[in-house]
């Protein structure tokens, strides 16, 4: 396994040729009546190549303006990665953004996640940030995984995030 802080010009869609977003969700968490509760829902998620292009697009401008992607290689094929933003953010300016941790379906539940995590919380301190923000998916694995790293709801919500995912979860991590 070989980590590497990805450049610009090594973010494309080839990439992600072995990467494997997939994702079966049965249960999710919803706020209702103010009260987190599981509900049962059937999805399947996968990216196609609209979803890589947006993706590509997004990555290379985390890094222009500051950001940082991690990216996580076996056998030289990227297996997962990790973005935060650069802009601090939040009433007292102490939150960076996580906007993207991933592993590839055939390598979760290997220590990938947990490692993109650490270095993403790491870089975010060594910015300036007293928490690291995530707006997570609500499936109860996805959920499971962020409390197990030590995140909880978020005491202040990112409006922007909240109207493009109104079914996330709002978390953040004390660094």
């Amino acid at each position: 396994m070989e980590i590497i802080k990805l450049t610009t010009e090594m973010i494309n869609k080839d990439l992600f040729a072995h990467f494997m977003r997939h994702q079966k969700v049965s249960k999710c968490w919803r706020k209702i009546d103010g009260k987190w509760c599981i509900i049962d829902i059937s999805l399947s998620e996968d990216w196609g190549e609209a979803e890589y292009n947006i993706l590509v697009a997004c990555l290379k401008n985390t890094v222009t303006k500051g950001g940082v992607v991690f990216g996580v290689f076996v056998n030289d094929m990227l297996k997962g990665f990790s973005s935060v933003e650069p802009f601090l953010f939040g009433q007292n300016k102490e939150y960076l953004d996580l906007s993207s941790i991933h592993v590839s379906e055939d390598m979760r539940g290997k220590g990938i996640g947990k490692e993109l995590f650490r270095l993403s919380k790491d870089w975010a301190k060594q910015n300036g940030a007293k928490k690291l923000y995530i707006s997570a998916h609500s499936s109860v694995e996805t959920q499971d995984f962020y409390r197990a790293m030590g995140c909880v709801e978020a005491l202040e919500y990112n409006k922007e995030h909240v109207e493009n995912e109104p079914c996330d979860c709002q978390l953040e991590c004390v660094l």
